[in-house]
């Protein structure tokens, strides 16, 4: 029997690893994603930039420029701003948009959570009512303004209809200046509520079930579910859409432009009315972008001191 060695027998060399060509396919997938994903945020960085931040920038020279179609600009410095308040339209249409405001918050702002809150309550037919509520916004703007024309027909119109059947007597909605404004409103609010209504049927629809089970329990009232449950859940979406209506409200434009023209005796002039007269009736574009400018300043610095007291209560 041979005696054992103390030398090392040498180990077999290990095998080499062949080169493999996954890690450059990764590399370059991976640099080839990169470049797409790069392409497709240029291409809405371009349009961003052309669409929305050059017409802005645009608008806020031309306000300092004096700007026709028979001759070229000129800059004028604040005189456009100087014209634009020593105009005594200005004051009006600042005056008639605020009240066409406030009358659009008393009905627009509630009349879309109630009709939410009831509609929420039905078991059946959930989508057809839905539906329902969300036609008039799928009507094109020029269509319901015409609809709501013949509504308001001081002769064969449905409401004096109505009114002769009540044996109540007519009433002269568009030519009124006590009426006028109320009219618009109505056909604003009746026109926009359904996406509205949506929003707050979402938001009824994530309330958990328990919190009225327990308010029931406790003997709490539909007033005091509603007060003490309903709106708390949803202060969140309230607020957001308040301030939303706020700033679509502020710039309203069809209705008195379809319906009433300003008038009667300037009573339904609006901020965007006196801008598109500015600018293509009067031909002074300079008046009418140092008008656009007044009022992006006016409802940033609204939605900034809204945005404030509301995140400072959060």
């Amino acid at each position: 029997m041979a005696a054992p060695t103390l030398t090392r027998t040498p180990k077999a060399p290990a095998k080499q690893r062949k080169p493999t060509t996954r890690q450059p396919q990764r590399h370059r997938r991976r640099i080839r994603e990169n470049l797409t994903a790069y392409a497709f945020l240029g291409a809405g960085l371009i349009c961003f930039v052309l669409f929305s931040w050059y017409p802005i920038v645009r608008g806020l020279l031309l306000g300092f420029q004096e700007v026709t179609f028979s001759q070229p600009a000129t800059w004028v410095g604040w005189e456009n701003y100087q014209r634009l308040f020593d105009d005594p339209l200005f004051a009006t249409a600042w005056r008639n948009t605020g009240y066409f405001t406030l009358l659009a918050l008393a009905f627009g702002f509630a009349a879309p959570f109630v009709t939410a809150v009831i509609l929420n309550e039905f078991r059946h037919a959930r989508g057809y009512l839905r539906m329902t509520v969300y036609l008039p916004v799928m009507l094109p703007p020029i269509v319901t303004m015409l609809l709501w024309r013949w509504f308001y027909d001081p002769g064969p119109g449905l409401f004096n209809s109505v009114l002769e059947i009540l044996h109540l007597p007519a009433q002269q909605w568009l030519e009124s200046e006590n009426l006028a404004m109320v009219s618009l409103v109505l056909v604003s609010t009746w026109a926009n509520m359904g996406t509205t209504t949506l929003i707050y049927l979402a938001a009824l629809g994530s309330i958990p079930g328990e919190l009225y089970e327990a308010a029931e329990l406790d003997g709490a009232s539909i007033r005091q579910r509603l007060w003490h449950v309903t709106i708390p859940q949803m202060r969140i979406i309230l607020l957001i859409t308040l301030l939303l209506q706020v700033i679509g409200t502020m710039q309203v434009f069809v209705e008195p432009f379809v319906l009433t023209g300003g008038g009667p005796n300037d009573a339904t002039v609006t901020v965007l009315l006196l801008l598109y007269r500015y600018a293509f009736v009067y031909n002074d574009f300079g008046m009418a972008s140092a008008m656009s400018t007044v009022l992006f300043i006016v409802l940033g610095l609204f939605a900034a001191v809204y945005l404030r007291l509301t995140r400072s209560k959060d």
